[in-house]
């Protein structure tokens, strides 16, 4: 059986001898993608290797083949392609492995193309799948339980920051190093009631405020036309780094114990906990962005990356797929 993703470098060809080395590398490899369906694992271990089920990957297959497809009939199959994505994706790495029973044999230069062809086009295709925009009845639903949690009528989605570790940029890598000792991208991120991300915008450094990244995305004003156009129950949590407005919610600062404020405050704290339940949710399932791992990649990439993971976050929740466990 095999174990994780097979990436081998090619370490150069000196001789006669090192060069049919190589090529019997890529002949071997080439043997081990027509022998290996990732499709002939059990659900379990499938979902465990690339975060979504059997016929979710052959929907995602289905959705991108004619645009991934080879050149040539020696090329890598959409499916193979998809698969290496979807592990490096889940893994974050090149070779460490869920299961031990799964392996897509492809050179690691070869990779490199493969993900940035692939997310290019998973991040056009799936784009729809984040939207502000809701039905009536998942406002209504949206509504109730934020009511429960806060007690505050109008409340639909909380809004936050999180930052995602990259390697240190070449150009200006001091705007990446944030508060927090490390470098990163500030992924503004606006979720609903159900872990669903609404919005996602990465592209800010890590060294950018909360509040200034809001203040210059679209989500901004996207609910100001919200507010404007009458509609006053479309609300939302933030924290108190937030600059006030009618339809955003956020805490006091530093209430008196035993106030009404502090009551609030609390109440407020167990409404907004559900934007850090979907961060942990998503860094769970796609753990190339977990804390614990950089992304190796110069920021433009990572932001792909980053947009790719929330659409198909988005896809597992809409399927039901259980969470991954730390």
């Amino acid at each position: 059986m095999f174990s994780g993703v097979v990436f081998v470098v090619n370490h150069g060809c000196d001789d006669d001898s090192d060069e049919e080395n190589v090529m019997d590398l890529v002949a071997h490899r080439r043997r081990l993608r027509k022998e290996v369906d990732p499709l002939e694992l059990p659900e379990k271990t499938f979902i465990l290797n690339f975060r979504v089920s059997k016929a979710l990957f052959l929907e995602l297959d289905g959705l991108i083949a004619d645009s991934i497809a080879p050149k040539h009939n020696r090329g890598l199959s959409p499916r193979v392609k998809l698969a290496a994505t979807l592990r490096f994706l889940a893994q974050g790495s090149y070779q460490q492995s869920v299961a031990n029973d799964f392996a897509v044999p492809i050179g690691q230069s070869t990779f490199s193309k493969v993900l940035e062809q692939t997310l290019n086009v998973l991040e056009s295709k799936l784009a729809h799948l984040i939207s502000l925009e809701m039905t009536e009845d998942e406002k209504s639903e949206a509504r109730r339980y934020f009511f429960e949690k806060t007690g505050i009528p109008g409340v639909v989605m909380c809004v936050d920051g999180s930052h995602i570790k990259i390697i240190p940029p070449h150009e200006d890598p001091v705007l990446y190093y944030n508060r927090k000792g490390f470098y990163s991208l500030n992924a503004l991120m606006i979720c609903d009631h159900s872990k669903k991300i609404r919005y996602v915008n990465a592209r800010f450094s890590g060294s950018n405020h909360d509040s200034f990244i809001f203040n210059n995305s679209t989500c901004m004003g996207f609910f100001e036309d919200k507010w404007r156009n009458g509609e006053r129950m479309f609300k939302l949590l933030g924290d108190s780094a937030y600059a006030s407005k009618p339809w955003l919610i956020k805490p006091f600062r530093n209430p008196d114990p035993d106030t009404p404020e502090s009551s609030f405050n609390l109440k407020h704290s167990r409404g907004r906990s559900i934007i850090e339940q979907t961060f942990g949710s998503l860094k769970n399932r796609f753990r190339c962005i977990l804390g614990a791992r950089q992304l190796h990649y110069a920021p433009p990439k990572c932001v792909k990356i980053v947009n790719v993971c929330c659409a198909l976050h988005n896809l597992c929740i809409r399927e039901g797929l259980p969470e991954i466990e730390d």
